[in-house]
């Protein structure tokens, strides 16, 4: 743990000198690395309030913005993974580490990141409105009829954990069914495997514990991810989602599978929020709550 500890030590005193870490991006489903509306804007926010303007990349998934926004919805996350690592490594702006930010689903795609593909180091990693113990929900049901909702609920759980299913369809990856935690924990090509929940894999808690800070953005008034508190690591209990278990008291904390507990009890795990929306936060919001965490 000192060994760790003096390594951000001396990327702290390496980017003292030659101005702040590079920043990583990737986008979240529907969205591409260089959409205008969306992560074009966040790139010249960072690049206005940061300097000297720091390096960015921002991960493009494929050949084009087409194939990238593509490969949000139908490329098996695990192999977005390899691709992006591939992307991280071949680019030298990165050696001396960098700051990553992950956009919902890009949230907990850069957690698979830290955990998998330690080099180069990442230093912070932001999650802004990741979905870390997964989802059990239709992104924006629309309308608000519970009825349709629960249905079109019902319907994924007898489909989601196809293996045709599970291998093409990125969102189901990230499926976790409170009423089918064995099932959900067997067949799970993404989710289950970076949550240590079928094997454990000693590699991912070392890796992950290697980051400086993890920031978790939770969105109070989310209609995007059921439920929101997976935003901050909470989920439906086993068989009950009328109750929420809060990180603290989830297996994957109490046994310390990741480091969380480690991490938390060295204050650097940080839970923000955000009184808005899924992604609906204000320039403001980002200079205050996220720009702190990109410029050490």
């Amino acid at each position: 743990m000192l060994f760790i500890v003096g390594i951000i030590i001396c990327f702290t005193h390496i980017f003292a000198i030659l101005g702040s870490p590079p920043i990583v991006l990737w986008h979240g489903m529907g969205d591409s690395c260089c959409n205008p509306l969306s992560l074009g804007s966040i790139i010249k926010l960072i690049e206005k309030e940061i300097t000297p303007a720091p390096y960015v990349h921002s991960l493009k998934i494929g050949a084009n913005v087409e194939e990238d926004t593509a490969n949000g919805f139908f490329m098996n996350a695990n192999h977005q993974i390899d691709y992006a690592c591939k992307l991280l490594n071949a680019d030298k702006n990165l050696t001396n580490g960098y700051h990553a930010v992950g956009f919902s689903q890009g949230g907990q795609f850069l957690r698979a990141i830290a955990q998998r593909c330690p080099n180069p180091p990442m230093l912070n990693l932001i999650s802004v409105g990741g979905q870390h113990q997964g989802v059990f929900g239709f992104p924006r049901c629309p309308g608000d009829n519970v009825t349709i909702c629960n249905y079109i609920r019902e319907l994924l759980r007898f489909g989601v954990y196809e293996s045709i299913i599970q291998d093409h369809l990125v969102q189901a990856e990230y499926w976790q069914d409170p009423h089918q935690e064995a099932t959900y924990r067997k067949v799970s090509v993404f989710l289950a495997d970076i949550n240590q929940e079928r094997t454990f894999n000693p590699d991912y808690k070392t890796n992950f514990l290697k980051i400086r800070n993890l920031v978790l953005v939770k969105f109070l008034r989310d209609t995007m991810v059921d439920p929101h508190e997976s935003e901050h690591f909470g989920f439906y209990a086993e068989n009950n989602t009328a109750k929420i278990v809060p990180l603290r008291e989830s297996s994957l904390y109490v046994n310390d599978l990741l480091g969380l507990k480690i991490m938390d009890q060295q204050s650097r795990i940080k839970f923000l929020e955000s009184d808005t929306d899924h992604l609906r936060f204000t320039d403001q919001w980002f200079i205050d709550n996220i720009i702190p965490f990109l410029k050490d």
